[in-house]
C-alpha cells in the first residue's frame, strides 16, 4: 500500500441561491492513494478532476453539503467513475435544486468512510446548511471543513437554510476541541489550522450580533 495523500484541484464558477449568483473558486480534495482515492466536492468542472484522479479506483464522490458550487459535477463523476454520491439528507432539500432526481447514500454523524487503508469521520456541523459536515483524518492531522471553517472565521450564514448560533455551536463544540495541530483544507481559498482559528471565536461571536 502505498502512502496516503491529500491533493487539490480548483475550479471556477457560480455558486447561486436565493435569486442571485456569485463568481467563486472552489477547493476539491481528493484523498487517497496510487490506487484509489476519495473525491471531496465535485465542483464545477469534471475535466480537472478526473485528470487528478488518473486511473485510480474513486472509493466515493462526497459532499461537505449541497450548495450548487459544491455537487456541480457530482453526478458526472459518479456515473464515469462507477462511485457512489455520499450527502448528509439534512442537505436534500438543497440538493433537489440542483440535481432532482438523482439520489445518494446518506451519510451519518459518527460514520468512517473507508479509502486507501485508512477512514475518514463525518463530523455533522450544520450552521452553513442544515447537512453540512466535516471530515476528520487523525493521522494525517487533516480536516476537510467544506464551508464551515475558514481562515479567519466561520462559512456564511446570510442565505436560506443557514444559521448563525448553529455554526458557531458546530465550530466551538465539535471542530475546536480537535487537536491545534489539526490542518484545516477548505471549500474555498487557503487552509488554517485549528490551533490558529481557537482563540478567535469569541470575536467571532461578538462580530456576528
Amino acid at each position: 500500500m502505498s502512502a496516503l495523500r491529500i491533493d487539490r484541484v480548483v475550479t471556477s464558477g457560480q455558486f447561486c441561491l436565493d435569486g442571485g449568483c456569485w463568481d467563486v473558486d472552489n477547493n476539491i480534495w481528493l484523498v487517497g492513494d496510487g490506487a484509489e482515492v476519495l473525491v471531496i466536492d465535485a465542483a464545477h468542472d469534471a475535466a480537472p478532476i478526473a485528470a487528478a484522479v488518473g486511473n485510480r479506483k474513486v472509493t466515493g464522490v462526497l459532499c461537505t453539503h449541497a450548495h450548487n458550487d459544491h455537487i456541480t459535477v457530482a453526478p458526472e463523476l459518479a456515473r464515469r467513475f462507477g462511485a457512489t454520491i455520499l450527502l448528509h439528507p439534512d442537505d436534500d432539500v438543497l440538493w433537489r435544486k440542483t440535481h432532482p432526481g438523482v439520489e445518494y447514500k446518506p451519510l451519518h454523524d459518527g460514520q468512517r468512510i473507508p479509502v486507501a487503508g485508512t477512514s475518514l469521520e463525518v463530523m455533522h456541523t450544520p450552521g452553513h446548511s442544515p447537512g453540512s459536515v466535516c471530515l476528520y483524518q487523525p493521522a494525517k492531522a487533516a480536516l476537510f471543513s467544506g464551508d464551515t471553517l475558514f481562515q479567519g472565521g466561520p462559512g456564511a450564514t446570510g442565505r436560506s437554510y443557514s444559521d448563525f448560533p448553529t455554526i458557531i455551536a458546530s465550530i466551538s463544540e465539535r471542530l475546536l476541541t480537535l487537536p491545534g495541530e489539526v490542518q484545516v483544507h477548505t471549500g474555498h481559498g487557503e487552509g488554517t489550522s485549528i490551533g490558529a482559528e481557537a482563540p478567535h471565536l469569541q470575536e467571532w461571536i461578538d462580530r456576528g450580533h
